[in-house]
């Protein structure tokens, strides 16, 4: 049996890879009911100031088409409390890369509150959207 009964991750999940795959296995492996929330391109632009390269459509059939997630819903924005009050989960799962971000430490304190947590999962290193889109930005500059 499984530690938690529903799980709860969120992200952009642009340019999917290996560190995504990694998130969501982890956090399938401690629950039995996976809810994984996309972001909207909307969003995205709101709080990084940039687009995705793949748009929302496409990232969201993307993060479906995962063996390890079994409920794929539209994040328009980034309140975890309001994620907990809509999708009542016993665990939030997240990257350890945002441990310190303000976001996750009020979504923390609240859930603690409320019979639920956030568990912080090892960030895999050296691999993640933003340094993709240096590599390639960096390849198309040396091609002009």
């Amino acid at each position: 049996m499984k530690k938690y009964k529903t799980g709860y991750t969120s992200g952009v999940f642009d340019l999917f890879h290996i560190g995504h795959l990694n998130l969501l296995k982890r956090a399938k492996d401690e629950c039995e009911h996976l809810i994984v929330a996309v972001s909207t391109d909307e969003l995205v632009l709101e709080y990084k100031h940039k687009k995705p390269v793949i748009p929302f459509s496409e990232r969201k059939a993307i993060v479906e088409a995962v063996r390890y997630v079994d409920e794929v819903v539209v994040q328009e924005n980034r309140d975890k409390i309001a994620a907990f009050e809509k999708y009542k989960f016993d665990v939030m799962f997240h990257g350890s890369d945002r441990k310190d971000d303000n976001v996750f430490i009020e979504a923390e304190k609240h859930l603690l509150k409320h019979g639920s947590c956030v568990k912080y999962l090892p960030y895999t290193k050296n691999t993640s959207s933003s340094k993709l889109i240096q590599i390639i930005e960096i390849l198309l500059a040396e091609q002009d």
